[in-house]
């Protein structure tokens, strides 16, 4: 059945709404397990009954008629129970009830199974037999596998209106991302897809048909154009085969039926891309669907074609559709290049469904100070193209056709954040230090020359993590030991004479280089950081060699080395490092031996701080890394970053083990990461010790403020407190009842007020 499954997925995932959801289920399931019944109930939010929303089998009349409530029927119990029920005599059991409306008396043997997302039962994917008798294991399974699979596909419909179209219908739907770059943004999206791919168009209408047919029938003529011109060039070069394709292709776009598809959806108001895309994912769906396996294979000469006359349409589009203020970009996969494409005035905030928050896109948003989400992978982000939005960048949150009120709740926001930022401005040429006199360096992370000017200007004090994979990401190869030296020269002269912390290459995980492809089945736990340099020491020399170079005469460089896990690897890269600095020596710079530091961020590292500290000069803690392998949670990943949590009381325990190891080796200890950057977080850190907490640009002044704000002696006790406590929640609770005993809860990240939200 495996075979059925995926192609009953492809289809749901392909269908414009709801109801076309229900419906291919319901026909399909019923046609593939050969049941005489296929029913689908939801949950209805308002009244929390389960309704029949779509059935194959039962009579139609009875479609939105019939509501049970959790442990009522056997539906019901499906719901409480969280699991199948499995029955040869459905009507022997206690909990049935009969329905006069279904006309289900004449079915017997029952199997219901919850359709689960995010612990909520959505509904519950029913089928029914005429004779008495259990369904097997096999059956069983298959609907589960289904239902765990149809879940996410039904949350989204649900969410983005049920019953119409996301890009017809107002209703508020909330989705949740990554937070990436920090602030709100309040515009309207604006879809970028990959130009060739059929299966991303974004659903959108057009009231001007006539225009779009007019684009539809001259992107139809540019491809023929183009295929015979191709055909033309290579006809010497290619067999008989290869050459009738190029006029199988012609055929095709000739083939009137394939234009009348188009032309018919393309008058019932969809745009020329989308129509064009539907009509050829559909026959797509038939040449995969046939048992020969001659047609089957030409389901990618149709997908092919449909990606060519695709382009031709999309290139039109983009030379007619300019960038409108408030631009929210919105994307698969977002590129620095397509950022670059709108101008800065416009571009109010970037949402990407794949990516993390420390992928270059984020990174780049960070600097230019653009809230960003990523990783919004439930957000049906095909269809929501021209639609007003919401994005909070501090939560990761999206909020689709916002309210009039909700929408002036996030202005306030943004309001009383650009009012905190001015406030503030003050401190930037203040010390660091707490009320009773404790000083604490406040550095900065960055990776980009546009994060130097934001930096300077509040005030940071040195670089904490200045991440060199940056230029790296921006090159389709590796850059030159020369052309590194040039961009280190800038950053280490725009701080000078603060200290400037570089990492080595610290690629793998989910920074890769295009052309340094990594593998892995697991890349967190695979060939990344120091593992990839140790074992291209040409990298890692060139690497350092360009960074003592470009230190000459400002003498300001720090080198840390990433993702340490033992004193061997340790050792190994100081080897290499001395050796870089012996051959610039001997070439004749006049330089000093740069100080040596490593970031703890793995498990093993804490255990071994103390043997670790008393082989460099420094220590800084990667709190974000430390975190998720701590807690053993993928923090890029929406499903489960509820459970990632800074104020975890293991988190905790393990950062106050490194600092107090470094301190008993007389060894200066700091932590780059979010929660250096949150206020809060930043109470506990200095109150264990931390002699540096480096951060986002945008959060300093927050963290200066909280900290000027507090007494050393305060922030011990409250240490003690918080170190008794067994959840995350529980600390979070405490820090911010905190802050607001002191008067500056503001400092925090803003909270909206309340508002009742779908989804």
């Amino acid at each position: 059945m495996l075979g059925s499954l995926r192609s009953i997925v492809q289809e749901v995932n392909a269908a414009r709404d709801l109801p076309s959801v229900l419906d291919i289920i319901v026909r399909r399931v019923q046609a593939v397990m050969n049941t005489k019944v296929c029913s689908v109930y939801l949950l209805d939010k308002q009244s929390g009954n389960y309704v029949l929303m779509a059935t194959q089998g039962l009579n139609q009349d009875a479609v939105g008629q019939v509501h049970m409530a959790p442990g009522e029927g056997l539906v019901g119990n499906v719901v409480t129970r969280e699991e199948p029920i499995n029955l040869e005599q459905a009507e022997a059991h206690p909990a049935f009830q009969y329905f006069p409306t279904t006309g289900e008396e004449q079915f017997s043997a029952f199997l219901g199974t919850p359709i689960i997302h995010h612990r909520n039962v959505l509904g519950v994917l029913v089928v029914q037999q005429t004779e008495r008798r259990r369904f097997d294991e096999g059956e069983e399974a298959f609907l589960v596998t289904l239902a765990a699979q149809l879940a996410g596909v039904i949350a989204h419909a649900e969410a983005t209106g049920a019953l119409v179209n996301i890009g017809q219908q107002r209703n508020e739907a909330k989705f949740i991302g990554l937070a990436a770059s920090p602030g709100v943004a309040i515009g309207r999206a604006h879809i970028v897809a990959p130009p060739a791919n059929l299966a991303t168009v974004p659903f959108a209408c057009s009231m001007d048909v006539d225009a779009e047919l007019a684009l539809f029938q001259h992107a139809l003529a540019a491809a023929r154009e183009e295929i015979r011109d191709v055909g033309e060039r290579l006809k010497d070069n290619l067999n008989k085969e290869e050459r009738a394709l190029f006029d199988a292709y012609i055929s095709m776009l000739d083939d009137n039926s394939i234009a009348v598809e188009v032309c018919e959806r393309i008058r019932q108001q969809l745009t020329a891309a989308r129509a064009w895309a539907e009509v050829m994912l559909e026959h797509v769906r038939r040449f995969e669907a046939m048992s020969d396996s001659y047609f089957r294979d030409r389901a990618a000469d149709v997908r092919d074609l449909g990606a060519r006359v695709l382009m031709h349409l999309r290139q039109q589009e983009q030379s007619q559709r300019d960038y409108p203020d408030n631009t929210i970009l919105v994307g698969e996969e977002l590129t620095a290049a397509v950022l670059a494409e709108v101008p800065r005035e416009r571009l109010a905030g970037i949402i990407s469904i794949k990516g993390s928050a420390n992928s270059h896109v984020a990174i780049i948003a960070r600097a230019m100070g653009v809230p960003a989400v990523m990783g919004a992978q439930e957000l049906p982000w095909e269809q929501i193209d021209g639609v007003d939005l919401v994005l909070d960048g501090y939560r990761g949150e999206l909020h689709i056709h916002p309210s009039a009120e909700l929408k002036r709740r996030f202005e306030d926001i943004a309001e009383e954040e650009r009012e905190l930022a001015r406030n503030l401005d003050h401190l930037a040429k203040l010390p660091c230090e707490t009320a009773d006199g404790h000083r604490v360096r406040l550095w900065v992370n960055t990776g980009l020359m546009a994060d130097v000017v934001r930096s300077l200007e509040r005030g940071a004090e040195g670089v904490g993590l200045y991440r060199t994979e940056v230029p790296f990401l921006l090159r389709d190869r590796f850059p030159s030991e020369e052309e590194q030296r040039e961009i280190y020269r800038e950053q280490l002269q725009a701080f000078a004479p603060r200290p400037v912390t570089m990492r080595t290459l610290d690629i793998g995980g989910d920074k890769a280089l295009s052309y340094f492809p990594i593998e892995e089945t697991n890349p967190f736990l695979g060939w990344r950081g120091i593992r990839v340099t140790l074992d291209h020491p040409e990298i890692f020399l060139g690497q350092v060699r360009a960074m003592m170079k470009a230190s000459l005469g400002l003498d300001n460089l720090r080198i840390m080395l990433p993702m340490i896990s033992g004193v061997g690897e340790l050792e190994a890269a100081r080897r290499l490092v001395d050796r870089a600095y012996d051959e610039l020596v001997d070439e004749g710079y006049k330089i000093q031996r740069p100080p040596l530091g490593i970031m703890i961020e793995v498990p093993s590292a804490v255990y071994q701080a103390r043997e670790l500290a008393a082989r460099v000069d420094f220590m800084s803690v990667g709190s974000n890394d430390l975190t998720q392998y701590l807690l053993a949670v993928d923090r890029n990943n929406s499903r489960v970053a509820g459970i990632y949590h800074g104020f975890h009381p293991a988190v905790l325990q393990a950062l106050l083990q490194v600092v107090t190891a470094g301190h008993e080796t007389s060894t200066k200890v700091g932590i780059c990461g979010e929660l250096a950057g949150d206020p809060a977080g930043a109470l506990l850190l200095v109150a264990m010790g931390y002699d540096v907490l480096s951060m986002n640009a945008t959060n300093l002044p927050r963290v200066k403020a909280a900290l000027r704000a507090v007494n050393k002696s305060d922030l011990d006790r409250l240490l003690q407190q918080v170190l008794k406590m067994e959840s995350p929640e529980q600390i979070e609770e405490k820090l911010h009842g905190y802050l607001q005993d002191l008067g500056i809860s503001g400092l925090v990240q803003p909270q909206p007020a309340e508002t009742s939200l779908g989804g």
